[in-house]
C-alpha cells in the first residue's frame, strides 16, 4: 500500500465572504476544517472523469446493446443472504 502523502502547496484565492461562511458551516457539519473541506470538494470536482471501463458501460447502457441480466434466481439469492 502506498502511504506517501502528496506534497501540499499553499495558495490564496479571493472568495466572496458569504461563500466562505457557507463553506465554514458545511465544513463544521462534517467535522472538518475549512481547508480540508474545500480541498475535498475541489478534489471531487477535479477527478470526476470516468475511466474507460465506466465509459464503455455507460455507452452500453444508453444504447441497450449490453447483455440482459438473468434475474430468474434473484429471490433465491436474496433469501440466501
Amino acid at each position: 500500500m502506498n502511504t506517501a502523502v502528496a506534497p501540499k502547496k499553499q495558495t490564496a484565492f479571493r472568495l466572496d465572504a458569504d461563500l466562505i461562511e457557507r463553506l465554514r458551516v458545511k465544513a463544521r457539519r462534517e467535522n472538518r476544517s475549512l481547508n480540508n473541506y474545500v480541498e475535498r470538494v475541489l478534489t471531487a470536482v477535479a477527478y470526476d472523469e470516468p475511466n474507460e471501463i465506466t465509459i464503455a458501460a455507460m455507452k452500453e447502457a444508453m444504447t441497450g446493446e449490453g447483455e440482459a441480466l438473468d434475474l430468474s434466481k434473484w429471490n433465491e439469492f436474496i433469501a440466501s443472504l
